[in-house]
C-alpha cells in the first residue's frame, strides 16, 4: 500500500492534482490519497480533510483577512500527516500555505514533493531559499523554470503541463459551439472575468461595461460567461442586473473550455484562462485588478519582476494578447482591444499559428512524467 499526502486550494490546483492521482493509480492501483482537494481529486480517491474552498484565498489584504484560519488548517494538516507519514507529501501549487506545511514534514524525514514550481522567476525570487528547503522535488510545468531553480540548488524536473496533453492541437470549434447550443449566426465573445470571488467582484463592472460598448459599434456581437461555480456566476449576474440587464449574454456553470473555444475573442483574467486560451488557441485581451492594498504594497516595493502577467505572453516571450492592469483596466480600454481584434482576422489567424507552435512545445505527457518522478522518489527513500 502507497500512502501519498496531498493538498491543492483551488481548482486548478484540483485539476493537476487529480491529473497526477489518476496516472499514480495507473502505475499503483494500490494507492491511497488524503489532503485536500476538489471535486476532481475527489473523484479519483482524495480523502477529504478540510474544505478546498477554505484554501482559495489570493492577494494580500485577503490573505490577512482570513490568516488565522489558513494558520489553523496548515497545523491541523501537519499533526495529521506527521503521525500518519504518509510515504510522500505533494503539495500542489499554492506556495504561500504549502511551502510551509512540506518544510516541516521534510524536517520530520517525509519525502516532499511540490507541483508546479512557484514563480520566483517572476516576483519574490528570495522564495528559492525556501522552497529549497521545503521540497526535495519540484515538478515544474513550464520549460523556462527549471534552470532557474537548479542554479539555486533545488532538484527540479520539468515535466510539461497536463492541459496541454489534454487539449488537442487542433481543437473543434464547431463542435464546441454544437455542444453549447448557442447558434453561429453571431459572433461570440467570452467573459472570464476569473474563478475566485474577489477576481470577480473586481473585474465584472469593467468586463461588463467593455461588452456594452463594443455592442454599441458592433450590435450583432453575442457574450457568453462561464463560471466554475455557482458562488461566482452570483456575482456576475447581480453587477449584470445592475448595470446592463439587457446584454445579450449566456451564463452558464461548468463548461468553460466549451465557452472558450467557441468565442472568437477572450476577454479573460489573467491566470490559468490564458494558457488554456492558448492551448484552445483563442485571441485574447487580458485584464486584472488587485485589491488597493496589495496593488500599492507590490507596486511599491517592487515585487513583481515578469514583463507580462499572462502566461500566454510568457511562454511567448512577446505581448501577443494585450494586457490591462489594475486602473488601465477600463471599460473603454478593453472595449477597445476587443475591438481591434474582432476587426483584425488576419491578426487574429497570426495568433492562433503561434499559440499552436507553443502548445507543441508544452506537450510532454505531464501527468505521466509527474508520476514517474513522484515514484522514483519514493523508491530512492525506501
Amino acid at each position: 500500500m502507497l500512502n501519498v499526502g496531498i493538498v491543492a486550494n483551488e481548482p486548478s490546483g484540483d485539476m493537476l492534482g487529480a491529473a497526477l492521482m489518476r496516472e499514480i493509480l495507473r502505475q499503483r492501483p494500490e494507492t491511497r490519497f488524503e489532503g485536500v482537494g476538489g471535486p476532481l481529486m475527489e473523484a479519483q480517491g482524495c480523502r477529504s480533510l478540510a474544505p478546498m474552498e477554505r484554501l482559495t484565498v489570493m492577494g494580500l489584504a485577503e490573505v490577512l483577512k482570513h490568516l488565522p484560519e489558513l494558520l489553523s488548517i496548515r497545523r491541523r494538516l501537519k499533526r495529521h500527516f506527521l503521525a500518519a507519514r504518509p510515504d510522500v507529501f505533494i503539495g500542489v501549487d499554492a506556495p504561500d500555505f504549502n511551502l510551509g506545511l512540506e518544510t516541516d514534514l521534510k524536517r520530520a524525514g517525509i519525502p516532499t514533493v511540490h507541483y508546479v514550481s512557484p514563480t520566483v522567476w517572476a516576483w519574490r525570487p528570495g522564495r528559492v531559499k525556501t522552497i529549497r528547503a521545503a521540497a526535495d522535488r519540484v515538478l515544474s510545468i513550464f520549460p523556462f523554470e527549471t534552470a532557474f531553480l537548479e542554479q539555486h540548488g533545488v532538484d527540479a524536473v520539468y515535466v510539461g503541463h497536463p492541459l496541454a496533453d489534454r487539449i488537442p492541437l487542433q481543437p473543434d470549434h464547431e463542435a464546441a459551439v454544437q455542444r453549447l447550443g448557442i447558434g453561429t449566426d453571431h459572433p461570440l465573445i467570452a467573459l472570464l472575468p476569473g474563478s475566485r470571488k474577489g477576481e470577480v467582484e473586481r473585474l465584472a463592472g469593467p468586463f461588463i461595461g467593455a461588452a456594452q460598448r463594443v455592442l454599441r459599434q458592433r450590435p450583432e456581437v453575442r457574450f457568453v460567461a462561464p463560471f466554475i461555480n455557482g458562488a461566482t456566476r452570483a456575482l456576475f449576474a447581480a453587477e449584470l442586473q445592475r448595470q446592463a440587464p439587457d446584454l445579450p449574454v449566456t451564463l452558464m456553470e461548468g463548461q468553460t473550455q466549451d465557452a472558450m473555444l467557441a468565442a472568437e475573442i477572450l476577454l479573460t483574467a489573467s491566470g490559468t484562462a490564458t494558457l488554456e486560451g492558448l492551448l484552445l488557441k483563442r485571441p485574447m485581451v487580458v485584464a486584472y485588478r488587485l485589491s488597493p492594498f496589495t496593488h500599492v504594497i507590490l507596486d511599491r516595493f517592487k515585487l513583481v519582476k515578469t514583463p507580462h502577467i499572462a502566461m500566454a505572453n510568457l511562454l511567448a516571450g512577446e505581448r501577443i494578447a494585450p494586457e490591462f492592469v489594475q486602473d488601465a483596466a477600463t471599460p473603454d480600454v478593453l472595449a477597445g482591444a476587443l475591438l481591434r481584434l474582432l476587426d483584425d482576422p488576419h491578426g487574429r489567424r497570426a495568433i492562433q499559428q503561434r499559440y499552436q507552435e507553443i502548445h507543441r512545445q508544452l506537450r510532454r505527457n505531464a501527468a505521466e512524467r509527474a508520476a514517474e518522478t513522484v515514484l522514483k522518489l519514493v523508491r530512492e527513500r525506501v
